[in-house]
């Protein structure tokens, strides 16, 4: 059996691996439009910032490794331009020779991921406009972040831009934040950002919300960023306005697709073609909650819809159970996470639904050092399952998400959550867990 799998990171080697556990008949090939495979893309920033020492250190597996131990046929600078379904046939270029290359395959897996969105805006093309999502764009921005870069402008207030956020202020710059909308991290309801927006107050980062960028200005290199209300100096622009589906050169396959560009697929990573499948950040994703095919990329999906899509193609019958919406990020001293709907999304969702919102300490009160954890969650108003949390403060807030992920895939009410036994000393919870006080003041 040949299998060909595009994109050699996250859910492509995780699939890989996969097929060569189970197939030890296997011919595998992938075809890798860069030159580093297996990389870990959400440490980048913390690499930029010197939090992790050297890039290699974010590089799970060397492409010699998959050749000379796993004999997966590993190649780098391969740019898929085209699949021809009924030839089952994949095409492009060697970026390195500019030379055409044909692969034919059994299986196909299609994992190459998202790519950052670069607006058409005037003066685009400037010298020192970054995005971040590969380890050559890690490297371009820690040769441009120079003494003589004083100020730094991060368009978009996402995971990377507020991640960045953080990191170019351990390097010592200025930083300033545009959003176009009134808060950061639209991932959380308004009265939970707030949070978010103290905390990048306190670091020194400017915030500058309701205001979209629309072009930058500069001789050469960049020096001003140009919104719809004004125009800021900057000597370096970090582009996050989120990312979509690498999936163009799949508009004549017939594969479908949703309106974001990501590929359909069902519970075996199949998509509507025979054959072939998709997996990780240029796939959708059942959402449990919202009971519909989502896309929100992510890393851990990637890895999981990866090994699943694997699995499958070597003739493992593995299903994708889906997700629940749950991130978690570090911002300077809070650690910011989320599970499930926000309030927000059920209004969209045209859900009833009730919240209830707490500050409690994050162990025992009489136990020292304890920091405030603030808490919202949101439930079904006749049903009272569980819709979703947040949760933002400095200790213990991923032992909060966790456990409200596990609820919500468990389809637990607030009031069951009321008889998880959880851990309990006072240097790390109180009698009652915050999300266990919440329940016991849901109405019944």
């Amino acid at each position: 059996m040949r299998y060909v799998i595009i994109g050699g990171v996250a859910a492509g080697m995780s699939a890989a691996m996969e097929i060569v556990r189970s197939d030890e008949s296997a011919e595998v090939t992938v075809l890798e439009r860069g030159e580093v495979y297996s990389y870990g893309q959400c440490g980048l920033p913390y690499v930029i910032g010197g939090v992790i020492p050297s890039i290699g250190d974010v590089i799970a597996r060397s492409v010699e490794t998959f050749r000379e131990k796993y004999h997966i046929d590993a190649k780098v600078n391969t740019e898929v331009t085209n699949v021809d379904v009924e030839k089952q046939v994949v095409s492009g270029i060697q970026t390195e020779t500019n030379q055409p290359f044909q692969v034919t395959y059994d299986r196909l897996l299609i994992a190459l991921g998202s790519d950052p969105i670069i607006p058409d805006w005037e003066g685009i093309d400037l010298e020192g406009i970054h995005t971040l999502k590969t380890l050559t764009d890690t490297m371009d921005i820690m040769k441009n972040v120079k003494e003589d870069v004083i100020h730094v402008t991060i368009i978009g207030g996402g995971y990377v831009g507020l991640e960045m956020a953080e990191n170019f202020t351990k390097l010592g710059k200025e930083v300033s934040l545009i959003q176009r909308g009134e808060q950061v991290a639209s991932i959380f309801d308004q009265d939970m950002a707030e949070h978010i927006h103290k905390e990048a107050k306190n670091n020194g980062v400017e915030l500058i919300l309701g205001e979209s960028a629309q072009g930058f200005s500069g001789d050469k290199r960049i020096d001003a960023v140009i919104t719809d209300k004004q125009s800021y100096q900057t000597d370096l622009v970090l582009l996050g306005v989120g990312v979509r589906p690498n999936t163009s050169f799949l508009k004549s396959t017939g594969i479908h697709m949703n309106k974001q560009g990501a590929i359909h697929v069902n519970a075996y990573m199949e998509t509507n073609v025979n054959h072939i499948y998709a997996a990780g950040n240029c796939a959708t994703q059942y959402h449990i909650i919202k009971k519909v095919d989502d896309y929100i990329p992510l890393g851990t999906t990637s890895n999981k819809q990866g090994r699943i899509a694997g699995a499958n193609m070597a003739g493992n019958t593995i299903t994708f159970k889906g997700i629940v919406g749950t991130s978690i990020m570090k911002f300077f001293n809070l650690t910011l996470g989320r599970t499930g709907l926000t309030e927000k999304e059920a209004k969209r969702y045209k859900l009833p639904y009730e919240i209830q919102t707490i500050q409690a300490n994050s162990h025992a009160g009489y136990y020292p050092d304890g920091e405030i954890l603030n808490i919202k969650l949101v439930y079904h108003k006749q049903t009272k399952l569980l819709l979703g949390g947040q949760v933002i403060g400095k200790k213990g807030v991923d032992k909060r998400v966790d456990v409200l992920a596990t609820a919500l895939y468990n389809q637990m009410s607030i009031h069951d959550l009321l008889d998880l036994d959880l851990a309990y000393a006072p240097p790390y919870n109180g009698v009652w867990d915050p999300i266990q006080q919440m329940a016991r003041k849901a109405k019944a």
